[in-house]
C-alpha cells in the first residue's frame, strides 16, 4: 500500500509521472504521488481521469470538462459536454444508480464517454435526452455529444486499446430470468456474463432487451422480463461479446499496458458481486491482447476474499506506471496499492 485514499475510484498517470486518483465521495481529484494533495475540489462527483498530453480530462456526474495540466496544477477549466444525467436531473427525482462517469480521448481526437443506465432494465433510458445506456461522442473540436454505442448499460470500463481502438467493460443485468421466464436464484447467480466489448460506430450491446450468454465470444439471447417475444429487438442480429467475466463481477477501472511477465493487455478493476449468493471475488484480471482483439480473463491480483466471502478490499481501476508497476485502486480499504514490476 503506497497511500490512504478514502473512497478511492479512477486513476491515471499525468505526463510529468504524478498519479491522479478520483474521489467521487467528496468531490476531488487528489495527486497521490510523489506527494498526497489535492488537485481538484467542490466537483460534482469526479469520476473518470484521462490524459491526452497535458490535457486533463474529467468525467464528472453531469459534465465532462478538460483542463490544462501546468506545473502539477489544473487550470484553465472548459467544458467538453455538459448537462448530463446524474442523480440531481429533475426528471430523474434524485433515482440514478449508475451517475459515475468515464472518459477516454480516442486516436481520432473525440472524447467519448459513458452514461450509465438509472437502474436495472429501466428500458426509458434508451429514448431520453440524452440517452442513457450508452457511450456518447464529442467530435473534434468540440461540438453536441451523440449516441457511439447503444444498450450499456453501466460501461464505466473505458479504455484505448495499443491499436486505438475503443473498448468497454460493462456491469451487465440482476435478478434475470430464465429462458422460461422464472427469477431462480441459481440461474442469476451465473447469468448474464458481463462484457467485455470493442466499441465501434453504433455498436448495440442489447441491454435492457437482449443479454450475452455463454462464453466468449458471447452471442445475444432474449431477456425474457423486456423482450420474450423478441419483438423489441433481434437479439441472434447482434454482434458477438468479445470478451466476458462472471455474472456480477462489476467491472469497473479499465486500462491497456505492458506488464513483464504478461505483455500487452487490458487490466481491469473487478469489484466483486453484490447480489450473487457465492459472492464473485473481487480481483485485478488481465487480458492479454492478441491479434488486435482480447484474450480470456486472467487474474493478475486477487486474495480480496475469503473462503466465507467476507472481504477486506475491492479493487476498482488498476493502470500502469512509468516505472512498470502496476497502481491499483480500492474504494473499500481506501487505499491505492503498488505492484511492483
Amino acid at each position: 500500500m503506497i497511500a490512504r485514499v478514502p473512497k478511492a475510484r479512477m486513476a491515471a498517470f499525468a505526463p510529468d509521472g504524478a498519479l491522479l486518483v478520483s474521489v467521487p465521495a467528496t468531490g476531488q481529484v487528489l495527486t497521490v504521488r510523489p506527494d498526497q494533495r489535492t488537485l481538484l475540489d467542490g466537483l460534482e462527483q469526479p469520476h473518470g481521469l484521462f490524459f491526452a498530453g497535458s490535457t486533463l480530462y474529467v468525467a464528472e456526474s453531469n459534465r465532462v470538462d478538460a483542463y490544462d495540466y501546468v506545473d502539477g496544477r489544473a487550470v484553465n477549466r472548459r467544458t467538453i459536454a455538459g448537462g448530463l444525467p446524474d442523480a440531481k436531473s429533475p426528471e430523474l427525482h434524485g433515482a440514478y444508480s449508475h451517475a459515475l462517469k468515464s472518459v477516454v480521448v480516442g486516436s481520432d481526437g473525440a472524447v467519448y464517454f459513458s452514461i450509465g443506465s438509472t437502474g436495472n432494465v429501466s428500458a426509458e433510458d434508451r429514448n431520453a435526452t440524452p440517452p442513457r445506456a450508452t457511450i456518447m461522442r464529442v467530435p473534434p473540436g468540440g461540438g453536441p455529444a451523440a449516441p457511439f454505442a447503444t444498450g450499456v448499460r453501466n460501461g464505466t470500463g473505458l479504455a484505448l486499446a495499443p491499436d486505438g481502438a475503443l473498448w468497454t467493460a460493462v456491469n451487465n443485468r440482476d435478478n434475470v430470468p430464465d429462458p422460461q421466464g422464472r427469477v431462480r436464484q441459481d440461474y442469476v447467480d451465473d447469468h448474464p456474463p458481463e462484457s467485455v466489448a470493442k466499441v465501434t460506430p453504433g455498436r448495440e450491446l442489447g441491454w435492457p432487451y437482449c443479454n450475452p450468454d455463454g462464453p466468449p465470444p458471447a452471442g445475444f439471447i432474449r431477456d425474457m422480463e423486456t423482450n420474450a417475444d423478441g419483438s423489441k429487438m433481434d437479439c441472434a442480429a447482434l454482434a458477438p461479446v468479445e470478451q466476458t467475466l462472471g455474472a456480477h463481477a462489476a467491472p469497473l477501472g479499465m486500462s491497456f499496458g505492458e506488464l513483464p511477465r504478461y505483455g500487452l493487455g487490458a487490466l481491469v478493476g473487478v469489484h466483486g458481486s453484490w447480489n450473487r449468493q457465492t459472492p464473485q471475488a473481487p480481483e485485478v484480471s488481465f487480458f492479454s491482447w492478441r491479434n488486435g482483439t482480447l484474450g480470456p480473463q486472467q487474474t493478475l491480483v486477487g486474495g480480496f476474499q475469503d473462503d466465507d466471502g467476507t472481504r477486506w478490499g475491492r479493487p476498482v481501476a488498476a493502470v500502469v506506471g512509468p516505472d512498470g508497476a502496476v497502481y491499483v485502486t480500492d474504494d473499500y480499504a481506501g487505499a491505492v496499492y503498488r505492484l511492483a514490476p
